[in-house]
């Protein structure tokens, strides 16, 4: 289980709150204060290579996709 679906398990506990609340007390996974799960993509949800310069937060992937929307010139 990675850490950006954990949350799907919980539909499964909504009618068991006893049951939900052990599972979340044992699986959440915990805040990451540094390393490359810290920061993670606004689109996608992707981990590696962020591009977080002028509060961009996205991965180079999703920037590519949306550069010219954001007002971004390719000079090459």
């Amino acid at each position: 289980m990675t850490a950006s679906d954990w949350r799907k398990m919980l539909k499964q506990f909504n009618r068991k709150p006893a049951i939900r609340a052990k599972w979340i007390k044992h699986n959440k996974p915990k805040e990451r204060t540094a390393g490359i799960a810290k920061k993670k993509c606004e689109r996608c949800g992707r981990f590696g290579a962020m591009i977080n310069r002028y509060g961009i937060n996205l991965c180079r992937h999703c920037f590519r996709e949306i550069a010219e929307d954001l007002g971004f010139k390719k000079y090459s």
